[in-house]
């Protein structure tokens, strides 16, 4: 399937993973990129060791990207902060949506590849709509933010070296974010504004960027209400 968003038409819907298993209570997590055994333990409040053995996994370096891993006794994800380097080029944020009804950073990668982008995935964040398996809300943290590099989100007034790049699954031109995404893109912005001193004022959706000609993040996006709660 592919799926590559930053306003791109929609894909078919994808039957979400139910978060009941097999095994008792807990999740059903589907492994993408750059996931470990470590930051499922983080995410989940689940010790390492209870993972690896619910799934008989001997070897954690060797998990498969697509690998459904089920968490046992977790009721569903924290939010966990990302790593946030010490770093003087952060200045804006930008929020786009991905104009897709379903999608997962793994999935976004694969479709930026595709349509030549250097190094893959765009967007430094993806928060989840819990269409494709993650829990809805999740915030996925990219390899664009884990190495520091530049975005390729939006290519106009020096956004992709200076902003980073947040996506939200969705399209927002035709409904609302969902609560938890909400929720979430609240709560990573604030991290991100305290760590890095970015204003409320270098808050911008995609089609806020001067010399961008969009939309995005959709008009149905709540931007005055997320306005209220930046710092």
């Amino acid at each position: 399937m592919l799926i590559s968003s930053s306003c791109a038409t929609r894909p078919p819907r994808v039957k979400t993973v139910p978060l009941k298993g097999p095994i008792g209570s807990g999740v059903l997590h589907t492994l993408v990129k750059g996931e470990t055994v470590w930051r499922l333990s983080e995410t989940y409040g689940v010790k390492a060791e209870e993972i690896l053995k619910a799934n008989r996994i001997k070897d954690p370096s060797d998990m498969k990207v697509g690998t459904r891993i089920w968490i046992p006794r977790a009721a569903g994800p924290r939010r966990v902060l990302p790593f946030l380097p010490d770093a003087n080029r952060w200045r804006y944020i930008v929020i786009h949506h991905s104009a897709t009804e379903v999608g997962n950073a793994e999935l976004f990668d694969k479709g930026h590849r595709r349509r030549g982008f250097w190094n893959g995935l765009g967007y430094h964040f993806v928060i989840d709509n819990g269409s494709t398996g993650m829990a809805d809300g999740q915030v996925e943290t990219g390899h664009r933010w884990n190495h520091q590099m530049d975005g390729a989100h939006c290519n106009a007034n020096g956004m992709n070296k200076y902003g980073i790049g947040i996506c939200l699954v969705g399209n927002f031109d035709k409904e609302r974010p969902s609560g938890p995404q909400f929720d979430s893109l609240i709560w990573l912005i604030r991290q991100l504004q305290a760590k890095y001193n970015i204003p409320a004022s270098n808050v911008l959706r995609h089609e806020d960027v001067p010399g961008k000609d969009t939309h995005c993040p959709g008009k149905h996006f709540p931007w005055s209400q997320l306005r209220k709660y930046l710092l």
